[in-house]
């Protein structure tokens, strides 16, 4: 439920906590989620102030995520002061530019090696013993979103016994390559929208309160096969065999360059069946637009590697027959 006296309840925190009354907020960004990130001028520099409402979001996995962060070396917020009752934190502003917007054929090799540097510190500084696991159910429940939200809902397309006896061997094989990895600290986001530009090179990072202890290609295809922005296959697959040669000079074990590619496309599939199902469910359920636009990228990603696999080929087949000659970024009727 929407609550009228959020702002003044907001902004009078904020000023509080900085011991500046005069301190006005902007609209910073909303993400996916029901929390909404707000930028204010106080004391010579910018702040961010984080408002989840206490009902919808909980603070503090986010709270303990950015000091693990932190405390590893990698770019995320520092934090001025919170409020985890209400909602609100108060943190260091990391800037307004996204890598997405600045990515070009001239300058993704630099960035990406930006992004890989911070990725390889989080897999092997950042402990993840302790995070929830991402496990069978986990994976299964989020390829399960597809079926549910993309299929159904948006295609209208029901799938029948038959269908299922297609979909769930395919949701196996990704299960279980992903539980063969190597597990570490897992993002789950980790891409160009959540990736921030940074002057000495160390990229600032957002949205990662949801880390699990999980597949370590999982946040490498996030970044690689993003859901906004696509790289030639070749170009792609250079970027994961430079990857694992340094994750594995690094002591992260990952099997023969063919045995870890496969792992890597297999990982992608299971993301990107699941974000086929997001992007509807933030359409449909959700009310926010702009989504559906997003689906065909995912749907290249999901068909291209999908039918190379005797594993995934008859699931990619079950999709081209529900979509048939349908745009699919179009609501349903």
């Amino acid at each position: 439920m929407h609550n009228p006296n959020r702002p003044m309840q907001r902004l009078l925190w904020a000023q509080s906590a900085l011991n500046d009354p005069a301190m006005a907020l902007e609209s910073a960004s909303a993400d996916a989620s029901f929390r909404s990130y707000w930028r204010g001028h106080s004391n010579g520099r910018t702040w961010i102030v984080m408002d989840a409402p206490p009902d919808k979001e909980d603070i503090l996995p986010w709270l303990q995520m950015a000091k693990r962060l932190t405390d590893a070396g990698l770019n995320a917020p520092h934090v001025h002061s919170y409020d985890a009752e209400n909602g609100f934190v108060l943190m260091s502003d990391l800037g307004t530019e996204l890598f997405l917007p600045a990515l070009t054929a001239a300058s993704v090799d630099a960035l990406y090696n930006q992004a890989l540097d911070a990725l390889l510190r989080m897999q092997t500084q950042v402990a993840c013993d302790d995070l929830p696991p991402y496990d069978e159910a986990r994976l299964v429940a989020e390829m399960e979103l597809m079926p549910t939200w993309f299929l159904q809902r948006h295609l209208g397309f029901a799938p029948e016994c038959e269908d299922w006896d297609v979909i769930e061997p395919a949701f196996r094989a990704l299960v279980s390559s992903a539980n063969q990895q190597t597990p570490c600290f897992v993002h789950r986001d980790f891409h160009s929208r959540n990736l921030l530009l940074s002057a000495d090179g160390n990229p600032g990072i957002l949205d990662f309160q949801d880390a699990v202890r999980g597949p370590m290609t999982y946040d490498l295809v996030s970044l690689l096969r993003d859901c906004y922005i696509a790289w030639p296959a070749h170009q792609v697959e250079t970027w994961v065999e430079h990857y694992r040669e340094r994750a594995e000079a690094a002591g992260l074990k990952t099997g023969s360059p063919e045995r870890f590619l496969r792992a890597f496309d297999f990982m992608g599939l299971q993301r990107h069946l699941k974000v086929l199902g997001i992007f509807c469910r933030l359409y449909y359920r959700d009310g926010k637009a702009g989504y559906l636009n997003d689906l065909p990228l995912v749907w290249q990603y999901t068909r291209d590697i999908g039918s190379k696999y005797p594993e995934t080929a008859p699931l990619i087949a079950l999709l081209e027959r529900a979509i048939g000659q349908r745009n699919i970024t179009l609501p349903a009727a």
